[in-house]
């Protein structure tokens, strides 16, 4: 595997080592500097010679190399990053598609450890914030960040998004006057980071899955389901919504396992049961490190405890009721389940229509004669995207956090609709 040395600042010689590691050794210093270009997203890299009087030590420090294209969120004096948990994901590009202004009502749909929402609230002190998660530690985080501001600033909701409807109307929010939401959908960095969660492959912990936590002894956990689903709706579960090819062979394995040596009951113990069924089967995430075998089953398992499609559908559902004319609502994604979801509700896609329909199966029933109000509700849009496409993490925004290296961004304004239904 080869590395190609760029003669540029301190931090950009320690970011190309990164950027190109499989790239031929023969590679020209001019082409690397393109590749370079077009991932920082800079436009005015002139040459080798005037690139290598740099000293930086930080993009932010960086002149050269500065994108001329500079959001709200670069301009603020200073940031909340480093005192967060995490460090949120496409912070610029959601700050950009949200554009938070002084006395707007702004829907944090997963607070988490308040990142987007504390940049949002640096970006704009006046901006009223609610901030709403199913996990009872994000309701935690949220109560600490509420003593900074005022109590009708920020006003933490604790519930899944299909409970937002009773929770807004408790706390007094009519519909149409949301200005903007954000949903960052998936478990959340701190979820991962804590092993007694059980969402990690990495640190070895009971196996629950739960993103409400304790908070609902009745929700079945990853465990139960583990322990107490048949091979073939296992199977169903790990190909559904894992999507994963040897779903068979794992759920037959998983069975197998339990029979033989009692309940499963850790995280490490799935995994390495997931494990004996890949032979020589090395897979590689989009930064190319090395990912293990069990993840897709991991995410599968997850989506089910939780619930998470049907979740994120009815959320969307329930905000635009609340959201205004005009109101944008972002969503970040994490894998093409969910993308699917919102990508549908955005374009106005049927979410029963199956994929990539012809024009024969759109007309399937074309002999019959519909009405004039048929034809204008089905042909009423709801939501106008900002864009066709999906918006992309940039290189360095993964490099910052590899959480956003399989990141998809959509936002879309409400549109006017004569009635909500």
């Amino acid at each position: 595997m080869a590395s190609l040395r760029i003669p540029c600042c301190n931090f950009h010689q320690k970011l190309t080592l990164q950027l190109l590691p499989g790239f031929c050794g023969n590679i020209t210093q001019r082409r690397a500097f393109n590749i370079l270009r077009t991932e920082i997203g800079a436009s005015n890299i002139k040459n080798v010679t005037y690139l290598s009087n740099n000293v930086c030590t930080s993009i932010q420090d960086c002149k050269v190399l500065a994108s001329p294209v500079r959001s709200v969120h670069d301009e603020k004096p200073e940031s909340n990053k480093q005192n967060l948990p995490h460090t949120p994901v496409m912070l610029d590009q959601v700050l950009k598609s949200l554009n938070p202004l002084p006395g707007q009502t702004f829907l944090d749909m997963t607070f988490g450890a308040g990142g987007h929402s504390s940049e949002v609230l640096a970006v704009s002190p006046n901006t009223r914030v609610l901030a709403l998660d199913r996990d009872p530690t994000a309701y935690h985080y949220a109560l600490e960040l509420q003593e900074k501001y005022s109590s009708d600033q920020l006003i933490p909701l604790l519930g899944r998004f299909s409970e937002l409807d009773w929770l807004l109307t408790n706390k007094g929010i009519k519909a149409g006057s949301l200005d903007s939401v954000l949903f960052d959908v998936g478990a959340s960095s701190m979820q991962f980071d804590r092993p007694d969660r059980g969402f990690a492959l990495s640190k070895d912990g009971p196996l629950d899955m739960r993103m409400d936590g304790n908070r609902l002894p009745e929700q079945p956990s990853a465990a139960d389901v583990i322990n107490m689903m048949s091979e073939p709706e296992l199977y169903r579960i790990i190909k559904k919504y894992g999507e994963e090819r040897l779903a068979r062979k794992i759920a037959n394995i998983v069975v197998e396992s339990r029979y033989a040596f009692g309940k499963i009951t850790t995280t490490k113990q799935l995994a390495n049961i997931i494990s004996s069924v890949f032979t020589g089967d090395h897979r590689k995430d989009k930064l190319m490190r090395h990912s293990h075998v069990a993840t897709k089953t991991f995410q599968a398992l997850r989506i089910f405890v939780n619930n998470e499609l049907n979740e994120l559908n009815n959320g969307i559902e329930i905000v635009h009721k609340y959201l205004k004319p005009g109101g944008v609502c972002v969503v970040l994604t994490f894998h093409s389940l969910e993308d699917r979801i919102v990508k549908r509700h955005f374009h106005g896609i049927s979410l029963d229509d199956k994929p990539n329909m012809s024009i024969k199966d759109h007309f399937r029933n074309s002999h019959y004669i519909h009405s004039k109000e048929e034809v204008e509700k089905v042909m009423q849009k709801r939501w106008q995207p900002l864009s066709k496409k999906l918006m992309a993490p940039r290189y360095i925004d993964c490099l910052e956090n590899p959480r956003a290296r399989s990141a998809k961004l959509r936002a879309a304004f409400k549109l006017d609709v004569k009635k909500e239904t």
